[in-house]
């Protein structure tokens, strides 16, 4: 079993250390199964040292010029030689027991794909906790993965088309549903992992004002596919502050 992680990565020479490091510190967990794996990181045209510390972290560094997170990760997919493809932010933390359960899952033949529940981290981790909660509600009744943590089968990514160009925000929900759809068809499932939760950046908290956050999201939930298709409304993701 060979298992790919793809990280997409804009400017994020600040975080993207602790990722790696988190990565490679969890992934002991695939070496006790025999397992193997990789790292990609998709430098999405960063203007900062961020292919350089992937590089130095070992890691297989792929260019996309296009500044998409979809497509970003579609790139980091492309060139990826595992039979699994995992899908981490590049402003997440990964542990041993999140890997833990990610590789019983795979390995009861059961699941095609799926995600995990979030746990936020930073300075403003408090004014992050109950948003953050009740997506982890909404993901586990839905079965919707948070692109941040997604994982599935490598010909099944390929099947579908990957990660839809349409959207600049939300394309692992659309994912999510079609790898479901998928899933049904193969009598296999698709899970939310909740043994083991993934660390999540709350620098959004930070940077962006209640108002900037609020109008976002209630721009989606009231017109989700013209917001998340147009980059200008999606600037929380793109104006590159960090």
């Amino acid at each position: 079993m060979k298992l790919s992680v793809v990280i997409p990565a804009f400017n994020e020479e600040k975080l993207l250390p602790d990722c790696l490091q988190s990565v490679a510190h969890a992934a002991a967990v695939f070496g006790k199964r025999g397992w193997e794996h990789e790292v990609i990181v998709c430098d999405n045209n960063s203007t900062d040292r961020t292919a350089e510390i992937a590089a130095h972290y070992g890691a297989r560094v792929v260019f996309e010029e296009i500044n998409q997170i979809g497509r970003a990760r579609n790139a980091g997919a492309s060139v990826a030689r595992g039979e699994w493809l995992l899908f981490v932010d590049a402003d997440s933390r990964v542990s041993w027991r999140l890997f833990e359960s990610l590789t019983e899952a795979i390995g009861s033949g059961c699941v095609v794909g799926g995600g995990a529940c979030l746990l936020p981290s930073g300075e403003f981790s408090a004014a992050f906790w109950l948003p953050l909660m009740i997506w982890n509600r909404i993901s586990r009744t839905l079965r919707w993965a948070a692109g941040s943590f997604l994982f599935c089968r490598r010909d099944l990514f390929g099947e579908l088309g990957g990660f839809s160009l349409e959207r600049y925000a939300g394309e692992e929900l659309d994912l999510s549903q079609r790898i479901k759809g998928r899933a049904r068809d193969l009598g296999k499932g698709f899970v939310i992992l909740d043994r083991g939760w993934l660390e999540t950046s709350s620098r959004k908290v930070g940077l962006y004002s209640s108002r900037e956050l609020m109008m976002t999201f209630f721009r989606c939930l009231i017109s989700y596919r013209s917001t998340t298709g147009d980059r200008n409304s999606c600037f929380l993701w793109y104006d590159g502050r960090r």
